[in-house]
């Protein structure tokens, strides 16, 4: 293999391999790929401008019995801090989201052993007819398998039960990385990666629009993590024509602040500011066929989310109004409306607010400032 000869295919658009993906990571100069997949967003997202979102986490219950090792947000069924959320706590995070200029929930629990697919229906139906104009960017592949099983039904049934009360488009959340064997070790009561792919099959196939994530730099070989990218690109291959499918990919560095993992096995975050960049730039290298990259200033910090716009990221995601998991994993960084239009500014571009589905919105005339406590 040539880097150089790599490097043109992808300008082409060429799907690269596995063991190509690899290659690149190992002997191409930061330079050289962030050069490649500026110029690829270029081709792609040719408006020069760089996307951001006003939502708000919001966690449906914190009971969770997948057991992640790398999550303190999770309380096992019955624990004194374990919780649902009630209509009225709703109400009001809803209202205050508005109010400081959003339109949507990302709206995200655990593996609660008794809430099936009832439960959610009517949820997102009780939400949607109380605020018809709220988005519901909601759940996650690992929870509608969860729902599934529960209910002895297929991921379609789920979904289509789900879509039809309200859910607007559904998350990449529990993707970490795709190997069984790498899930058999950080989040072994979670679905398999096959079965997180056959959902957003399932999802694409119903013009649900979705993202893909990926959690790295934990126990993960470099070549699972190509082998991941190769997997979201081969579902998003399947798609209908007239569906949006993986509308986005986001990566991020694990977050081990009092995690399991750091604590029991000695694993930590040691992903550098360039290793990041890296990881960006050959996302949008090895993802010829997903639209919007998204760097994940939450858990990298400005600067070096700002230097990821130089190397194939168009998308700044969410000032997240609030968030609640990643957080509790120690990612300090913090946005508001202001600050995250300002960082992309500094970093060269013309910031534009976006919907979930990459819609361009209008700033609210009177956007509230959010105050950050958190």
């Amino acid at each position: 293999m040539n880097t150089a000869d790599l490097l043109q295919r992808a300008l082409k658009f060429d799907f690269l391999t596995k063991e190509e993906g690899v290659f690149l990571y190992h002997n191409a100069t930061t330079a050289e790929l962030a050069y490649v997949a500026n110029e690829l967003r270029k081709i792609q997202v040719p408006s020069g401008k760089v996307t951001w979102q006003i939502d708000r986490n919001v966690n449906t219950t914190n009971v969770c019995i997948a057991n992640c090792k790398f999550c303190n947000f999770f309380r096992r069924p019955g624990h004194d801090e374990s919780y649902i959320t009630d209509i009225e706590t709703y109400k009001v995070k809803i209202e205050e989201t508005f109010r400081l200029g959003g339109d949507q929930l990302l709206l995200q629990g655990g593996h609660h052993p008794d809430l099936g697919l009832s439960f959610y229906a009517n949820l997102f139906k009780q939400l949607k007819e109380l605020y018809p104009d709220l988005k519901l960017h909601a759940l996650g592949p690992p929870e509608i398998a969860h729902i599934a099983k529960l209910e002895g039904i297929s991921h379609t049934e789920v979904l289509k039960e789900l879509k039809a009360n309200g859910m607007d488009s559904l998350p990449g959340a529990g993707a970490e990385i795709l190997n069984d064997r790498v899930r058999r070790l950080i989040s072994k009561g979670k679905c398999g990666g096959q079965e997180w792919l056959d959902v957003m099959r399932a999802a694409h196939q119903l013009d649900i629009t979705s993202s893909a994530t990926m959690m790295f730099g934990h126990v993960e070989t470099i070549e699972e993590r190509f082998e991941h990218l190769v997997w979201i690109r081969e579902v998003q291959s399947e798609k209908p024509a007239d569906a949006n499918g993986f509308l986005a990919f986001i990566p991020w560095p694990f977050q081990d602040d009092g995690t399991l993992l750091k604590r029991l096995r000695g694993i930590s975050n040691n992903v550098t500011g360039d290793e990041y960049v890296r990881m960006i730039a050959l996302s949008r290298i090895m993802l010829p066929n997903v639209k919007n990259i998204q760097a994940s200033w939450l858990t990298v910090g400005k600067t070096v989310a700002q230097l990821c716009l130089h190397a194939g990221a168009n998308d700044f995601g969410s000032i997240m109004i609030e968030e609640n998991v990643v957080s509790a994993a120690g990612a300090p960084h913090r946005f508001t409306a202001n600050g995250i239009q300002t960082a992309i500014r500094e970093a060269g571009f013309e910031p534009q607010l976006r919907g979930q589905k990459y819609n361009y919105r209008d700033l609210p005339a009177h956007l509230e400032e959010q105050v950050i406590t958190y």
